[in-house]
Order: structure tokens, then C-alpha cells, then sequence
């Protein structure tokens, strides 16, 4: 368990909007991992804003849970599983090498991305409710297995060697790899490691660019700089190409002082 403070499980439950049954249990699990995926947008807004990103409890409730905000995978993870913890599930926190839109002979990237292994009635299961819009809304097993079809949007776990996983989504052309990981367990100081870079290094994608995702049963937004991208799952597309902060506060319910400015279209 990471020592990271007292959860206020009842605002968090207000925050996305839980009012189902709260025990650890498979449909516990499946009905907070949606409400959570579908309540709290992915954002690295402060990251834009030369903020830092904390990942002690305490801030991360003060963002995601009592400012209204969003955030990235180790926020909304770290979050996340300390919420299941505080319902009584156990569960190892893990690391995965992102790989959604990458050629494979393209260099992997560093293990950024924070995934939950969560124990029920013996099986583990695969949360993961900080991936943004390609992510999985509900909990999937694990273990190799058959495809599995999640409210309009096909993932499943494939075994790459005898160490690492892949999650794959299924696009009309096939399977795409979402990220590998392996089952190590991942230490706070992995995170904070893993964090400063993300969200520091000028390579880093969150340096470079404004993101905002919301996913819902429907579809996604994604804005990333701009336009915004609303795809529903029956594949059709729309862009709009709107004022920023209107587009934020409308369609995120992120809301931002008038004159906001960050920093990777501070000359747009």
C-alpha cells in the first residue's frame, strides 16, 4: 500500500457520480472503473502551465476530486487505487511501455504509463482508467485471453514472451498494440521517476502538446492543440475548431480563467 494519506471516499463517489454498491467484488469493480473513466477527464493542463505534477494523495483529491479537474495516468491510477484499497480489493500497481500509434520498428518508449493488476475471487484483472480516449472503460481479465467487447470497443490481453503482456484494440484494419507491460510490482519512487520525466522532458508529448480526452459508451473527445476530434463508436468523425478555453470548459468541464495561455501555443 503507498503511504500516501486519508482517502475522502464519500466526495470522491459524489465526484463521479457512484452510487452503486461498494464492496470488493467484480461488479463493484466494473461499476466504479466506468464511472471513474467516464467522470474525470484525462488533461495535462498543468504540465502546460509549468505546474508540477504531485502524486501524493492529498493533492491529487484536491485536483481530481474537489477542483473539478482531470488529469494523466499516474494521477488518475495512484487515485484510483487508493479508492479500491479503501473497498477492501488488493491489487499491484504495474508500469507499461505505451505503444498506440508507434511502428513497431520505431523505438520503444520509457515505462510511463501506470496500469493495476486488482485481485477478484482469485482472478487479477486489468484497470486502467488513465489512458484517455483508446482506454478501457471497464475492467478486463488479465490473463492471455479472447477478445472482449466493452460498450462498442474491442480489447483484449495478448502474451508477447513468457515476461511481457500487450493490450491490443481492434481497429477495422486489425489489432493495434495499446502498450506492453509486465506484472513487476512498481514502487512509489518508480512513479516519481517516471513522472518527472513525462512531464518535464522537452521530448515528452505532454511538453509538447495540449491534451484534453473525455470517453463515454458513445465515443471520445480528444483535442490535442487543436481541433477537436468527436469519434463515436460507429466510427463516424466530427472536428471542431473553437476558442480554446470555450472548448475546454463546454466539453471538459474544465474551467480556466479568461486570458489562460500554455505554453506549447503560447506563439499561436
Amino acid at each position: 500500500m503507498l503511504p500516501t494519506g486519508a482517502l475522502d471516499l464519500d466526495a470522491y463517489l459524489e465526484r463521479v457520480g457512484y452510487d452503486g454498491s461498494v464492496r470488493p467484488t467484480l461488479g463493484s469493480l466494473r461499476g466504479l472503473h466506468l464511472a471513474h473513466a467516464t467522470s474525470i477527464p484525462f488533461e495535462n493542463l498543468d504540465i502546460q502551465l509549468g505546474r508540477p505534477i504531485r502524486l501524493d494523495l492529498g493533492s491529487l483529491q484536491e485536483k481530481l476530486v474537489r477542483g473539478g479537474r482531470g488529469g494523466y495516468c499516474f494521477e488518475q491510477n495512484l487515485l484510483f487505487s487508493a479508492v479500491l484499497e479503501a473497498v477492501g480489493f488488493e491489487l499491484t500497481r504495474l508500469a507499461a511501455r505505451v505503444r498506440l500509434g508507434r511502428p513497431a520498428e520505431v523505438e520503444p518508449l520509457p515505462r510511463t504509463h501506470m496500469v493495476l493488476s486488482v485481485g477478484v475471487d482469485g482472478e487479477p484483472w486489468l484497470a486502467d482508467v488513465g489512458f484517455g480516449g483508446d482506454g478501457l472503460l471497464l475492467p478486463l481479465p488479465l490473463s492471455p485471453g479472447p477478445p472482449v467487447e466493452q460498450l462498442g470497443r474491442t480489447h483484449r490481453v495478448v502474451e508477447e514472451d513468457d515476461r511481457v503482456r500487450v493490450l491490443q484494440l481492434m481497429r477495422p484494419d486489425g489489432w493495434e498494440d495499446m502498450y506492453a507491460f509486465t506484472l513487476e510490482p512498481q514502487l512509489p519512487i518508480d512513479y516519481e521517476v517516471a513522472n518527472w520525466w513525462t512531464s518535464t522532458h522537452p521530448s515528452s508529448g505532454f511538453v509538447q502538446n495540449v491534451t484534453a480526452q473525455r470517453v463515454s459508451p458513445e465515443g471520445s473527445l480528444t483535442l490535442r492543440n487543436r481541433p477537436l476530434i468527436e469519434a463515436w463508436t460507429d466510427g463516424r468523425t466530427t472536428t471542431t475548431d473553437d476558442e480554446l478555453l470555450r472548448v475546454l470548459a463546454k466539453r471538459f468541464g474544465l474551467e480556466f480563467p479568461l486570458g489562460t495561455r500554455f505554453s506549447s501555443l503560447s506563439a499561436t
